[in-house]
This record gives structure tokens, C-alpha cells and sequence, in this order.
């Protein structure tokens, strides 16, 4: 997404975690300003953000992509991995929203893209931790827009599937396994996953153009699939939903007094 918006001549300012970071993001995109920012870093955000635009000039788009996959049963993880995956999934995302709320506010115009994920909106065994943080940001980012669509600002929550990126790679935990009863379940899961990083369907340069084309438009929509498998995911689970729903409306209507 840097890439393309560079290429496309706008001003971008990229974050990244460490001098060794920069200096290869100052290698592979010269452009590119790059600010250091740890999401995970709550209090500092707002000062960055502000040095940020002191430095160069407002902001007009937030594309809030910090995160990272974790993988693992739910038993056999720890609820400190659980944490650490709402603190960058989570907590982070929002408080960098949260940083530049004020200013979009004040301007009257501004658009965040929150990267969730098709897993804020189906959900895979294995991926507990990982799906519950999508879901979560996925639920912000309504209320977000809610409250934010008075001022101008608009927010769309971004779910793409399965793209040809470090997240099943490098960017993954993944939790070691301990419990024998769960490997007819999940091995097989984990060795597809591992197997498929790579060569996912998703291609990255067209997810960035398909981006670059959301942020023009006037009316961006609440969330935006990307990707055939989270079309045809999120799909059927909205049908196994509606099934579920007519199957036990009566016991629904009953509870009203």
C-alpha cells in the first residue's frame, strides 16, 4: 500500500519499530517518510502523531495495519499470548485511531481504514485469539464510523482473505503444541497453513489498488471484502446465520414479556 501510494505521487508517512526498519524502508521506498512508532507503546502515540503532522504537514488517510497472527488451540494457549494479540490487534489500532480523531474531527474530513481481517467475521479453529481480535476491531470500527460520520470523517473497516504476505510466515506465533487430543483437528490445519504461505490467492499490488480506489470515493462502505475466499467465507456464514436465526425464532420471541 506505501508502494502504490507512492507511486501515485501522495505524501506517506510509514511506521516502523526499529532503525534497522527505516533503514530498509528507506532502501526499498525512498519516498516514504518513516516515523518510529511501536503500537503497543499507548502513551507515546498522541506525541508521535502530533510530531508527525508538525513535521510534515496534515494527515488526510490512516491505513491501521499494525498486527500480526497468532496461532494455537485455545487450551493449549496462554492468556498471555491472548493479551499481547489484543494489544497489538486491539488496543493499538484503536489508540492510534484514537490519536487521530481529534484532528479529523477538528478539519472536518479525514478517512481511517482499519485492516481486519475476513476472520472479524468468520471464525477458524486454531485462530481463537487472532479471530476474537478482528472481531473486536471489526465491531470499533461500526461505531467508529457512527460517530465519526457527523464531521466528515469516514471509516471502513478493510477484510481481506488470504494474501500473498509475511502473516502466515515470519509474522506468525504460533503456540507449541502440547495436548495429543487435538491433533487429528489441528495438524492438519497448521501443516496447510505453513504449506500455502506464499502462495495465497491474494495478490498484494491489487489489494493496494483496490485501497487507493476506496479512499477516493465519497461513499465508502462499513467494511470491504477482499479476496474470493473471504467472499465465499463470510458469505456462507451469513447464510449458516440467517438458517440458525429462522431455526430457533420462536424460542427469540418467546423471552419478550
Amino acid at each position: 500500500m506505501a508502494s502504490a501510494a507512492s507511486r501515485q505521487g501522495h505524501k506517506v508517512i510509514g511506521t516502523v519499530r526499529s532503525e534497522r526498519s527505516r533503514v530498509a524502508l528507506a532502501e526499498r521506498l525512498p519516498a516514504v517518510r518513516s516515523v518510529l512508532c511501536d503500537v503497543t507503546e499507548f502513551d507515546r502515540i498522541a506525541d508521535i502523531v502530533r510530531q508527525a503532522e508538525e513535521d510534515h504537514g496534515p494527515v488526510d488517510v490512516l491505513i491501521n495495519n499494525a498486527g500480526y497472527g497468532h496461532e494455537g488451540i485455545l487450551e493449549e494457549s496462554s492468556l498471555e499470548e491472548m493479551r499481547r494479540q489484543f494489544d497489538v490487534n486491539v488496543f493499538g489500532a484503536v489508540a492510534v485511531a484514537k490519536a487521530f480523531l481529534p484532528r479529523f474531527r477538528a478539519r472536518r474530513r479525514g478517512f481511517i481504514v482499519n485492516v481486519t481481517s475476513m476472520g472479524g467475521m468468520i471464525t477458524m479453529p486454531g485462530i481463537g485469539y487472532y479471530c476474537g481480535s478482528k472481531f473486536a476491531l471489526q465491531g470499533i470500527s461500526e461505531v467508529m464510523r457512527a460517530e465519526m460520520a457527523p464531521f466528515g470523517v469516514h471509516v471502513t473497516a478493510l477484510c481481506p482473505g488470504s494474501f500473498r504476505t509475511d502473516w502466515a510466515g515470519r509474522s506468525m506465533v504460533r503456540t507449541k503444541r502440547s495436548i495429543p487430543d487435538y491433533d487429528a483437528l489441528f495438524d492438519p490445519i497448521r501443516e496447510a497453513r505453513q504449506a500455502r504461505s506464499g502462495r495465497q490467492p491474494g495478490d498484494p499490488g491489487k489489494l493496494a489498488a483496490a485501497v487507493l480506489g476506496l479512499i477516493e470515493t465519497d461513499t465508502p462502505p462499513p467494511q470491504l471484502l477482499l479476496g474470493s475466499d473471504a467472499l465465499a467465507l463470510v458469505s456462507d456464514r451469513i447464510e449458516r446465520l440467517k438458517q440458525e436465526i429462522e431455526a430457533w425464532k420462536s424460542v427469540t420471541l418467546s423471552t419478550d414479556g
